[in-house]
């Protein structure tokens, strides 16, 4: 037997191991809901063959509810599990409606329903109710799930010591000060480099098994600190990517040369607080035999927790990257404005707002996207001497490539020559994606021919096709789903104008997508809502417009469509722009970051 072969052995006995103690344990305490996961988490290959089979049962019933879940059509899935809760199906109608509302983000479906159980704080918990899971936990309920448990305790103030090395091998940290963004003195010197500074970051998710605006940025930062001659490595949080269905995970994966190590338990362990200290010890262990000199992590708190508790343990310091105010983002992502709403206002809410501030202003130095986040934090508590802006960037090969024109990117796709408006991205509520629909189907009504293409996928993307669908669209709306990160720049080259009509909500009036960046490099005119952080982003080089006014983003369409002169002009904008804004020159902010904490010993 090969080296190879031994290893490949012992990384898929390791991955059964955890696999089969997380199942064990989960099956134990809520079989229908393991169930429910493992359905939503089994390959692309079986989830066609599983829906079909599941649709051949009647309409309303569990395995047809489940069958419109696996499909990704939330609106039916919500409709039918409103269905089972009436409770005209029995008991077991009511607990597979409960789940799926529940993987739907409705739990208000079950405000009037008679249900209890896991299912019942599952809910509490989805609408920010924390004070329920903790009456259950204070009288001794044996029924509220594990991961419900773990999940309050890490949002509560940090109780427990913080591990500390009796002394830190580098000195103890200088903290970097950092100007704001923008000044002359915040921008490092050109090329340094930084060939001895060992940097591990800890992140959430990454590449090759979850792909989203997330693990994109933690790539292209990744790439550009080892360019610029930082030893950047990288760990993901324990049991990624097998609690995601990657059974088959190696541990460690390398793209374009970048190291993604995996963190592995043993097996799961019940206890949350014991759970979060070996999990603090499994990443020591991983940076310690790496020789890191400093832990970068990044939001939200759940991973915070594990880096502050590992660097305590090795005496280093450590980078709290704030990539989003994970709070507003949950608040966001309920359905209705009623439940975002009362999401906005939950205990839930406060708890997970004070355990990332907290975070903040324990860390040896926090980095962020942009001024706007940056002012955000600063009101709530953070030192601004210790906050770094590194915004969203662009590689600088994609500047200096040839793109094609908008109709020769259109003929290699195969798609029709018409003025076409669009999106590359994730798809999701507080996109805003139904806006650029709505302009379509504007646009066309007053005789401009406009077609649209929204790439990407998410939770968004069926309401959008049945969108499509209503009113008449399906030959000018192009909904072709995810596709490869090559492609990807091709249909982003194929827009005519990129758009960016996100909803106003906290969440997107503070955090600065990358999408605008991209497509100004490529050479795309941007139009984007008008929010502050979008405004930030696009920089003066796009047409703001006001969110979810389908009225006037379809005048501003029709404006640039019929002005090539205005498109060529914010095309020279947009480059100029996105010049300033490169993964280079990020690694360079960064070196500057990691030479201040290390107090001139690197």
């Amino acid at each position: 037997m090969t080296s190879s072969t031994t290893l490949r052995a012992t990384e898929l006995a390791r991955n059964a191991r955890y696999a089969l103690s997380f199942a064990a344990r989960t099956f134990r305490e809520d079989p229908l809901w393991l169930t429910v996961q493992a359905v939503r988490r089994a390959p692309a290959r079986l989830r066609g063959p599983l829906t079909r089979a599941l649709r051949i049962a009647p309409e309303p019933s569990a395995p047809h509810a489940l069958a419109q879940l696996l499909s990704g059509d939330q609106a039916s899935a919500a409709r039918e599990a409103a269905e089972l809760l009436s409770g005209e199906h029995g008991p077991r109608g009511r607990r597979v409606g409960a789940e799926v509302a529940i993987a739907v983000g409705r739990a208000d479906l079950l405000d009037d329903a008679a249900v209890d159980g896991p299912a019942s704080y599952r809910a509490a918990w989805l609408r920010g109710d924390v004070d329920v899971i903790e009456k259950a936990l204070a009288t001794g309920a044996d029924d509220v799930p594990l991961g419900l448990r773990s999940q309050v305790a890490a949002l509560q103030p940090a109780l427990r010591p913080i591990p500390q090395a009796a002394a830190r091998p580098f000195g103890a940290p200088a903290v970097a000060t950092a100007p704001a963004a923008g000044s002359a003195s915040a921008r490092p010197a050109p090329g340094l480099r930084s060939s001895t500074i060992a940097v591990l970051h800890h992140l959430t998710n990454s590449l090759p098994h979850t792909q989203s605006g997330y693990t994109l940025r933690t790539h292209s930062v990744l790439t550009a600190q080892r360019t610029a001659g930082i030893e950047a490595l990288a760990t993901t949080r324990p049991g990624y990517p097998l609690t995601i269905g990657s059974l088959g995970a190696r541990s460690t994966d390398v793209v374009d040369g970048v190291p993604y190590r995996r963190l592995i338990p043993r097996r799961t362990t019940t206890d949350p607080a014991a759970r979060v200290d070996a999990e603090a010890r499994l990443l020591a262990d991983t940076a310690r035999a790496a020789g890191a000199q400093v832990l970068h992590t990044t939001t939200p708190s759940a991973t915070g927790e594990v880096a502050r508790r590992a660097a305590g343990i090795l005496g280093v310091p450590w980078v709290y990257e704030v990539r989003g105010l994970p709070e507003e983002t949950w608040a966001a992502s309920h359905p209705t404005p009623e439940a975002r709403a009362r999401a906005a206002a939950s205990r839930r809410h406060d708890l997970m707002q004070a355990k990332e501030t907290e975070l903040a202003c324990a860390a040896h130095a926090v980095v962020t996207l942009s001024a706007t986040m940056r002012e955000t934090l600063i009101g709530r508590g953070v030192p601004g001497a210790k906050i770094t802006v590194a915004p969203n960037g662009v590689p600088a090969e994609l500047l200096a490539t040839r793109h094609p024109e908008p109709p020769d990117a259109r003929t290699r796709l195969g798609l029709p020559e018409a003025f076409t408006i669009g999106s590359v991205g994730s798809i999701v509520d507080y996109e805003g994606l139904e806006t650029t629909i709505h302009a379509v189907a504007r646009l066309r009504a007053d005789g401009h021919d406009v077609r649209a293409a929204l790439v990407g996928d998410g939770v968004a993307r069926p309401g959008l096709q049945r969108l499509v669908r209503s009113l008449g669209l399906d030959a000018h709306v192009t909904l072709p789903g995810r596709v490869p990160r090559d492609a990807a720049l091709t249909w982003l080259a194929a827009l005519d104008v990129v758009l960016v009509p996100r909803r106003d909500h906290s969440v997107t009036r503070l955090v600065t997508p990358l999408k605008p960046v991209e497509a100004m490099a490529v050479g795309r005119p941007v139009l984007a809502s008008n929010l502050p952080a979008l405004a930030e982003a696009v920089g003066g080089a796009g047409v703001l417009v006001p969110p979810a006014d389908a009225a006037a983003w379809a005048g501003a369409v029709a404006r640039l469509h019929t002005n090539p002169e205005h498109r060529a002009e914010l095309v020279s904008r947009g480059r100029d722009v996105a010049s300033g804004r490169t993964w280079g020159r990020n690694a360079e902010t960064y070196a500057a970051m990691y030479r201040g904490l290390l107090g001139g010993n690197a």
